[in-house]
């Protein structure tokens, strides 16, 4: 990347790039982010902290992720990239003809349907057994202490709880969605910025996945829990699709960009899309980031990315078209070579045969993790396992019910996931992890943030402020508040159609931390869209 000035912010921040040298915990939400330092400075190396701040960050922003949620790493130890994909497949019992005999034609967001096989517990004890320093139990203690003492809400937290209150209790009806309203508005309301907001079921449940390194959640009592609940509603999920699950180590893939490699998880992850957009803009040379070609093409390169994306993406087990086939540098060219002076109606190529919580955490020893996981939209599916504080994620609700789709429901199927870390290196050494959370704007920001990095020399916070805009389907870009209304106009006369948003709460919220390859200083950033705050010793 170009060398950047960490002082030069040509964007409004209340925020500065923070340096620390014996470890660094970057999240949307202070004490998520205090937990991991805690951990660190109790002897834990950064996959401890990682995992501390994730089962935090189900206690403290309960809004965008959840014990009943997925997880994805990439971990940096060794001197090499590891990655894991914790997300769960559909449950056995589920089917394209079940549905359709009961008279669904689209999975909904609410109830047991689009629920699937939780993997954040099981990522979790994963990262704890394979990488940790710590026993789990200590590890997750910080989340188990939030859960059962209680914390203030934070501004932006209380702002998404109370939106998802409203949601909900229009939407949700039925005694499923009972526990729910018990759990996360027992007072009959969202809880608001400053109020005290506890649950001891998060706290039993914690402990329990801690003692059991998360064997309850999968095999034994948790997991009884789950089965009965569902079975009292008629719904899908079973004890013996939990019992199944093992969270599967995977190669990380990449593309290189400007000397540098961009990695990210594998399918079914979306990482794939960012990837893809990277390897089309490869192929056109940018020298001045805020200026109306530089959107044009990147905005035109990931509508082309996500049509395939959207086309292709699924359960890797299931996929007709393999990664390397859609990164080849071929592809890439001839995906390029679409993009004119004017937007375009993106469709899928043929490629040659052959509300999320994002956190990053970095140690003294030079292991670094991008770790992220979620519900998906929200709370996710509204279903809160009674006496447990387990809310059920929604993650099927991506799902196609044409038979004839890539990404058609099957049994014991994983779906097209949003939620994707991102890592980047420069000759084999690591630069360190980066990400950006919010559904399908999350390869859109991985995007934004290496281009401001790498090709626009930004320092890392600078990269996480600058305005950003995000594509939502045909010819349709939103725009921030705080993106040049003059370029926006020069977009409008390319045949976009430009959108300025007033809330920026959909254009993602992101970390980073790099790390100097000769002094092994961490630099680190956190987004003003979120109540984001880097911990660092």
């Amino acid at each position: 990347m170009r060398k950047y000035d960490p002082l030069y912010y040509p964007y409004p921040s209340r925020r500065t790039v923070c340096y620390a040298r014996n470890g660094m915990v970057a999240t949307s939400q202070p004490l998520a982010a205090q937990a991991g330092l805690e951990i660190l400075q109790k002897g834990g190396n950064a996959v401890d902290a990682a995992v501390a701040a994730a089962a935090c960050l189900t206690v403290v922003e309960p809004t965008s992720n959840g014990i009943g949620g997925d997880a994805f790493a990439l971990i940096w130890s060794g001197g090499k990239l590891h990655g894991l994909n914790a997300s769960g497949p559909a449950p056995r019992a589920i089917s394209i003809d079940k549905l359709k005999k009961a008279g669904i034609e689209e999975i909904p967001r609410f109830g047991f349907i689009p629920v699937t096989v939780p993997g954040a517990p099981g990522a979790w004890a994963e990262c704890n057994r394979r990488f940790g320093q710590l026993p789990l139990e200590e590890v997750l203690d910080p989340a188990i202490r939030y859960a059962r003492e209680g914390y203030p809400l934070s501004p932006v937290l209380a702002k998404y709880w109370e939106r998802a209150f409203t949601i909900y209790a229009k939407a949700l009806s039925g005694p499923e969605f009972q526990p729910w309203f018990e759990t996360f508005a027992p007072g009959g309301r969202a809880p608001r910025a400053g109020e005290i907001w506890r649950s001891e079921d998060h706290a039993r449940t914690l402990e329990e996945i801690a003692a059991t390194k998360a064997e309850s959640f999968y095999r034994g009592h948790l997991a009884e829990q789950i089965d009965q609940f569902s079975r009292r509603h008629g719904g899908y999920i079973r004890a013996e699709d939990l019992a199944a699950f093992r969270p599967r180590w995977v190669e990380p893939i990449s593309v290189r960009y400007r000397g540098y490699d961009v990695w990210e998880i594998p399918p079914n992850g979306q990482g794939l899309v960012a990837l893809m957009a990277l390897n089309i803009l490869r192929n056109f040379e940018f020298s001045v980031r805020d200026c109306e070609l530089t959107f044009h093409r990147q905005i035109e390169a990931i509508k082309l990315a996500f049509a395939d994306g959207q086309k292709y993406i699924t359960d890797p087990d299931c996929m007709r078209v393999a990664p390397e086939q859609l990164l080849s540098e071929e592809y890439g060219r001839q995906r390029s070579q679409l993009i004119g002076a004017a937007a375009i109606q993106p469709q899928p190529g043929i490629p040659p045969r052959g509300g999320t919580v994002y956190l990053a955490a970095a140690d003294g020893q030079g292991n670094m993790v991008s770790f992220i996981q979620s519900n998906y939209m929200g709370f996710g599916s509204g279903l809160v396992v009674p006496g447990t504080g387990i809310a059920l994620q929604n993650r099927g609700h991506n799902f196609s019910l044409d038979p004839s789709h890539d990404n058609a429901l099957a049994p014991g199927k994983r779906t097209y996931h949003t939620i994707i870390p991102g890592f980047l290196t420069r000759d084999g050494r690591p630069v360190g992890p980066f990400g950006v959370m919010g559904g399908f704007m999350q390869p859109q920001g991985h995007l934004q943030v290496v281009m401001n990095c790498v090709d626009f020399g930004l320092n890392p916070q600078a990269a996480l402020d600058a305005p950003r805009w995000q594509w939502t389907e045909g010819k349709t870009v939103l725009v921030e508040h705080g993106f040049p209304s003059s370029i926006a106009d020069q977009l409008a006369r390319r045949g976009h159609d430009v959108k300025v948003a007033l809330d920026s709460g959909s254009f993602g919220r992101g970390q980073i931390i790099w790390r100097d390859p000769e002094t092994g200083v961490l630099a680190g950033a956190t987004e003003g869209r979120t109540d984001g705050y880097v911990a660092c010793w």
